[in-house]
């Protein structure tokens, strides 16, 4: 057990964040205490900069562990959205470049990689407009509950999606008057969850139908639904998303290896996701997304390549590969507390092999984002063809566009552009209290977002 003493700082959760990525939770604890041989004095000299603080731990840990992570010192989700900060200040790439490996710590590999990805969005898109809105509609179900599933995903009656529903509609035509009265435009829709697909043919028509009466579309660039899970999708229920007006829709296997899906509780066949794309293809979207994710258990390097492979010849738009998070939320957390510490080796093999199987196929790197308790502190990287990159994407991760979030979990984001910076503004999780608090729900919006947006106004 190492026993690590940060002096001199008093919020030390970001810098414990970065000492989790070198050693478990069993494995130290962090202390007051002044004296000890298995001590580890942090910060003796008093700097109030995180940055030294944290190439002190960094290079403390690093030489006891062996370890060097390639993201450096970074813990944040948002690695693109530094590199545009920086770049913005700094006025060249060359010093950005530097600038991230000398005071942060990153790998040539990962500096070039955010930097490519900051520099591409800024090419294909501009930005966003100060009344223009994303808008992020959840639907907290699922049919069952994946072992390493950390988000609000409910497995409920009919009756139960049925009220749930009824308080969403009522949630839709609220926010959807009070942005036409002050201005606000949305930009995209994003129906995500959960499983979106949970819902029926009828039920997803009617929500659409809903969308549809209670926003001004007239401005939206892009309008997706997260179909997500394979044993949920049918074409009645594609048909209802497209004649809704979505035009990107999500397929998310996974993985391809059926041992894998059993293992995990997804409970479809490698078939039901070749069905899906079928009938996805027979519908007709601008753009289909393909989830898939490194470091799942018991698969090994070729494993994964087999996924990319089967995945790649179903040509989405879009693929998405995402590293294995092991949250507190996640069954799998229970199962084996210790199950992502002991996958960065094979993670990084695996993002290896889809970097260069995802370009030699024509797809770039386009979004990225990080996670908390990912396999080998790694990233979650969106790919895509030319011209078929989600928008909502970009915007949720370059925080510089509110964000409005319905529903359970939704957790809005007011952008005030004067001051860049956001406020946020949040639904509760818990889908009940949803339904019971609405009003309350109601009001928050009311106060945090469409008050404050007559403050800009007038």
């Amino acid at each position: 057990m190492y026993k690590i003493n940060i002096l001199n700082e008093k919020n030390t959760c970001q810098l414990e964040e970065l000492v989790k990525i070198f050693l478990r939770p069993d494995q130290y604890e962090i202390t007051r205490e002044l004296e000890g041989s298995d001590l580890i004095r942090i910060n003796e000299s008093g700097s109030s900069d995180w940055k030294q603080v944290g190439r002190e731990i960094y290079d403390k840990l690093s030489a006891m562990t062996g370890k060097r992570p390639e993201w450096g010192i970074l813990t944040g989700i948002r690695p693109v959205k530094l590199c545009g900060e920086l770049l913005d200040s700094l006025g060249s790439e060359e010093k950005v470049l530097e600038t991230f490996t000398r005071n942060y710590y990153l790998s040539k590999e990962k500096a070039e990689l955010i930097l490519r990805i900051c520099l591409y969005q800024r090419r294909i898109l501009e930005p966003a407009r100060a009344d223009s809105a994303g808008i992020y509609i959840g639907i907290p179900f699922c049919p069952t509950r994946c072992v390493y599933c950390s988000f609000a995903s409910n497995q409920v009656s009919e009756e139960e999606i049925e009220r749930y529903l009824k308080a969403l509609h009522r949630e839709i035509e609220y926010v959807g008057r009070r942005m036409r009265e002050t201005g606000i435009k949305a930009e995209s829709i994003y129906i995500g969850g959960g499983t979106p697909t949970t819902l029926d043919a009828r039920q997803l028509s009617s929500l659409m139908e809903k969308i549809g009466v209670s926003f001004d579309l007239s401005e939206v660039r892009e309008f997706t639904v997260e179909a997500g899970r394979p044993d949920t999708i049918t074409e009645e229920k594609l048909r209802a998303i497209r004649n809704g007006g979505a035009d990107r829709i999500s397929i998310n296997p996974q993985t391809m290896k059926q041992r894998t899906l059993d293992l995990i509780g997804r409970k479809h066949s490698v078939e039901a996701v070749n069905q899906a794309f079928s009938a996805a293809e027979k519908v007709g979207f601008s753009a289909v997304n393909a989830d898939i994710i490194a470091g799942l258990p018991e698969e090994n390097s070729e494993d994964f390549r087999r996924t990319l492979r089967q995945v790649l010849a179903l040509s989405p738009e879009n693929i998405t590969v995402h590293c294995l998070a092991v949250k507190r939320a996640s069954r799998l957390i229970d199962i084996d507390p210790d199950f992502h510490y002991r996958q960065a080796e094979i993670v990084a093999e695996m993002l290896q092999d889809s970097r260069a199987m995802m370009e030699g196929a024509g797809y770039a790197p386009y979004y990225l984002y990080r996670q908390k308790h990912m396999a080998g502190a790694y990233e979650n990287t969106g790919y895509s063809k030319p011209e078929k990159e989600c928008i909502y994407n970009i915007r949720i991760m370059d925080e510089h566009q509110t964000i409005v979030a319905l529903g359970a979990g939704g957790i809005s984001k007011v952008y005030f552009p004067s001051e860049n910076r956001l406020e946020r503004v949040p639904n509760v999780t818990n889908y009940q209290q949803y339904i019971e608090r609405i009003d309350e729900m109601l009001e928050r919006k009311e106060k945090g977002l469409f008050t404050e947006v007559k403050k800009w106004q007038s």
